[in-house]
């Protein structure tokens, strides 16, 4: 009966976790789907405890509730205390202690077993050794993302000589060795081995992705926590954790593949050809530039925004970096309250993370029906009358269109320059992610307005309200 119970449990849980999926694919319903997604998971960890079998080497209840506070804790302080320019770290994090929890609980799997003198089933040697090697990776490719985030490492690719043939050599004798420990599993050392050079496999493959890739990667860390979690299913013979684990796999590789083609790219280029590797130097920006940027005061610009029929704002990190989601919304509305129409339009990877920029806005209550992507709104560009740019760089930059040399060649883009005038706001003409600089800011519509964002859009602001 108990086990009838629980299997019900487990069924209703998979149930909401694919509802929880669907609903996260809009914004209108990602809030109920994230309750849901809560819900599901709640059944399942109280299933999961009715399903233990309390005999004399597990603990009781005290010790797992006081475990499940502390993380309740924590997680209910991170998510109330971070804030959501920082997101992205945030879901990295999240990632690599998925990673780690699947390779702990795989590993103490493996020596409860021999330690009731009992050598685990073929099944359950081989899924351990994919937990260690999936889990090691994410939980130490997901701290080097966190890294790069968070600026404690640079943005740029690290390469060394032999770089890929090391990340090679170190997923080849890990399975090689996990190969030995399916064969011998008393030698719980060779657990160790692995994740140890897995740890190394981790910091190594990520720390040759640029920040560019960064929105790929989270997504491919998601996929393989999910694994790891689903490997560990097989570990416990837990239909839960292998259907939650398959889910969040397979949504992170499909999500993954998404992001590869709004940037026109493999998934294989962004493992082993980091955008940004080679930067481009000062000489090449200054034949771009080259005395043709036009600079603006926020007085100018207030002059051409005055009489806009059609204004599009494209949001990009910079927006992020200095908060300036508010700030941007209240422009919005001052140009609306004029008689303006006004959209938003956003790139697929703009910002560190996939719907970066959906989250920025939606935070600052600006309605969804806005907010348009890039294939809705670029046919729009050419009768728009005035688009602003805000801390965007590679994905309006014209020369993924006209250079098929470039780090970027193909991918799309905005195409705000078909607007009939440009307001670009950033704080100096550096380059983005790839490292290269954009003509965009040297074209013949285009006015900068050199800034940080959030202090720009409040120039612009009290620039406007002055001129009424």
């Amino acid at each position: 009966m108990r086990l009838a119970l629980v299997n019900l449990s487990y069924l209703v849980a998979s149930v909401l976790f694919i509802l929880t999926f669907k609903g996260l694919s809009h914004p209108r319903t990602a809030v109920r789907a994230n309750l849901m997604g809560s819900l599901g998971m709640l059944i399942a960890v109280v299933a999961t405890l009715l399903l233990l079998d309390w005999g004399p080497g597990v603990q009781r209840y005290g010790v797992i509730l006081a475990g499940l506070t502390v993380g309740a804790v924590i997680g209910a302080l991170l998510a109330l205390k971070i804030q959501m320019t920082a997101m992205p770290q945030m879901v990295a994090l999240l990632n690599g202690f998925g990673g780690a929890a699947s390779t702990l609980v795989a590993g103490a799997a493996l020596l409860e077993e021999l330690a009731q003198g009992r050598l685990p089933s073929t099944q359950s040697t081989v899924a351990t050794v994919a937990a260690g090697i999936i889990g090691a990776v994410t939980f130490w490719g997901s701290l080097v993302a966190f890294a790069k985030l968070q600026e404690i490492m640079p943005g740029r690719p690290l390469l060394f000589r032999g770089q890929q043939a090391l990340n090679v050599a170190l997923l080849a004798v890990s399975l090689l060795l996990g190969a030995w420990l399916v064969a011998a599993p008393q030698a719980t050392w060779l657990y160790v081995l692995i994740v140890a050079l897995c740890t190394v496999l981790g910091v190594t493959s990520v720390i040759a992705i640029g920040g560019a890739d960064m929105p790929v990667v989270i997504c491919l860390l998601n996929s393989y926590s999910g694994l790891a979690a689903c490997a560990t299913g097989f570990v416990l013979d837990n239909n839960m954790l292998i259907i939650a684990g398959s889910l969040v796999g397979a949504s992170g590789l499909i999500l993954s593949q998404i992001m590869c083609r709004a940037m026109n790219r493999s998934l294989g280029n962004v493992l082993f050809g980091g955008v940004g590797a080679e930067v481009v130097t000062g000489a090449a920006a200054d034949a771009v530039y080259a005395g043709r940027v036009k600079a603006a005061s926020a007085e100018e610009l207030a002059m051409i925004l005055e009489s806009a029929r059609r204004v599009v704002i494209v949001p990009g990190y910079g927006m992020a970096v200095s908060q300036a989601q508010h700030a941007v919304r209240d422009l919005a509305n001052l140009l609306e309250s004029r008689g303006a129409e006004v959209e938003f339009g956003v790139h697929p990877v703009a910002g560190r993370m996939p719907g970066h920029m959906n989250v920025l806005l939606a935070e600052a209550d600006i309605p969804y029906e806005k907010v348009r992507e890039m294939d809705a709104i670029n046919p729009s560009f050419a009768q728009t009358d005035v688009v602003i740019v805000i801390g965007a760089n590679d994905v309006v930059n014209p020369v993924a269109r006209t250079d098929p040399k470039s780090p970027i060649a193909g991918m799309p883009i905005l195409d705000v320059d078909k607007a009939r005038t440009v307001i670009v706001i950033k704080r100096s003409l550096s380059p983005g992610f790839a490292g290269i600089p954009n003509p965009l800011f040297a074209a013949d519509n285009t006015l900068m307005y050199f800034a940080d964002g959030k202090k720009a859009v409040l120039d612009l602001v009290d620039a406007l309200k002055q001129a009424a």
